[in-house]
């Protein structure tokens, strides 16, 4: 069966224009000259900067949102099949798509496409790789998962050949990209209400990689389990990174605030001393895929070393938020163990007393499925803060709650306090913490808030 392109659609419908991005890539296309419409279920900064650059916006989802004439639609993966555009859609005999689907066939219109993939860390290296391609002057179109610092936005057209974007393997989406270069930062088990065994999710990774073309290259890290059994068969050129890999990392410090400097090897012989402004050892693995990234892409190695040194990372990724009276307000998006543990470690690189870490569990599946790991990882903190799980549209059937979380980070030997409102913990922070702690806040939900109240009272 033939992939449809994009050369022939003059008209795209957007069904749920409103997220962060699904809006990039409907601004990508708008930027083409493509005509778009888009509905989403509620307004927003986002809904309204949309209809501000020329974009019909409708909030609501009805039959009479998809035009007549339109020729593509695309919807995120949330929407139910009874969603009465989608079916409106299908009435018309229109073609519908995914998001990740979509985002694949905008991919196909760059030559040096570049898909960053890997349980953790896409948004962070998908960034760093965005920075470098900006300070060279690429002139690269970026989708990535969080905020730039430098454009503030998670989104850019550019009228080049580059094109970074996160390729994430939930419901296998990263299936659907063939990218120049492919990038395997690490293969973790998640998304255990989708991947039912290791097999699968390690095949799912495979059929990614597979997709690159001859010429193209895999940047994947060598210290993923079986790592040659993985790549055995590509028809693309297959760069290693990290303890054993190609290029590694040598001579490792850290300063008082956590971040890192080092030497980068390439098959044993020196290649330059870079100084990251990102803390944590799990970023120096990260800044390793982004070099060989940027050596595949041909940027100059002065170039990438200004980057490594000015980027402090997007947004949610271990960013400071502020201080109240002392007291360090860090947020951090990890919402997986092996996440939570980088950036506890992280944080313990760097200058404080105790380290408090509020946590939000995100889903009930994945905190059901690690709910041992979860302890383990947030036992590293002085004190727990836990909040109630963030269902992101999954139902609770009751089989597991944060206060089971609770119980198991109290076993290993770890205050942890558990609170069903925001207020509770605000109040419970301001009376124990001291000059010098460092407060967390934690997930991949709205824990974020609880910090920005924290500051809004100051």
């Amino acid at each position: 069966m033939n992939r449809i392109t994009l050369n022939n659609i003059k008209k795209v419908h957007f069904i749920g224009i409103g997220g962060i991005s699904m809006s990039g890539l409907a601004q990508t296309l708008h930027s083409k000259g493509i005509v778009v419409s888009g509905s989403d279920i509620a307004e927003s900064a986002l809904t309204e900067h949309l209809e501000n650059i020329g974009i019909s916006v409708s909030i609501g989802h009805e039959e009479k949102n998809i035009p007549s004439d339109c020729q593509l639609v695309t919807y995120t993966a949330a929407l139910s099949d009874d969603n009465p555009e989608l079916l409106q859609a299908k009435a018309y005999g229109v073609e519908t798509i995914d998001r990740a689907e979509l985002l694949g066939l905008i991919m196909d219109d760059y030559k040096r496409a570049v898909g960053v993939s890997g349980t953790h860390g896409k948004t962070t290296t998908s960034s760093l790789i965005s920075e470098m391609l900006l300070e060279a002057d690429y002139d690269p179109t970026l989708n990535v998962g969080g905020i730039l610092g430098s454009i503030d936005s998670n989104f850019r057209v550019g009228k080049s050949e580059y094109f970074v974007a996160e390729a994430c393997e939930y419901f296998d989406s990263f299936s659907k990209f063939y990218p120049y270069i492919g990038v395997i930062l690490n293969i973790d088990n998640d998304h255990t209400d989708y991947f039912k065994s290791e097999d699968q999710l390690r095949n799912s990774f495979k059929k990614f990689a597979n997709n690159i073309p001859v010429g193209g290259f895999l940047i994947i890290n060598s210290d993923i389990s079986d790592v040659q059994e993985f790549v055995a068969g590509l028809k693309c050129n297959v760069v290693t990174y990290g303890t054993v890999g190609e290029y590694s990392a040598s001579n490792i410090e850290y300063s008082a605030d956590g971040r890192s400097s080092f030497d980068i090897y390439y098959k044993g012989a020196f290649v330059t001393s870079v100084a990251l402004n990102l803390p944590g050892a799990h970023n120096v693995e990260n800044s390793l895929a982004a070099f060989a990234v940027g050596c595949a892409l041909g940027i100059p190695v002065e170039v990438m070393q200004k980057s490594f040194a000015s980027f402090a990372g997007a947004k949610r990724r271990f960013e400071t938020k502020g201080y109240l009276d002392g007291v360090h307000i860090v947020d951090d998006y990890a919402h997986h163990p092996t996440e939570i543990k980088a950036t506890l470690t992280a944080a313990k690189e760097c200058e404080h007393e105790k380290i408090y870490t509020v946590f939000q569990p995100h889903t009930f599946s994945r905190t059901k499925s690690f709910l041992g790991g979860f302890a383990e990882a947030l036992s590293m903190s002085d004190i727990v803060v836990l909040l109630d799980i963030y269902s992101a549209r999954e139902t609770d059937d009751g089989s597991i709650h944060s206060r089971d979380l609770a119980a198991k980070i109290v076993e290993l030997g770890t205050r942890c306090h558990y609170f069903d409102k925001f207020e509770g913990a605000e109040e419970f922070l301001k009376d124990n913490c001291q000059k010098g702690d460092m407060i967390i806040t934690m997930g991949a939900g709205d824990v974020f808030k609880l910090g920005e109240e924290l500051l809004w009272q100051k």
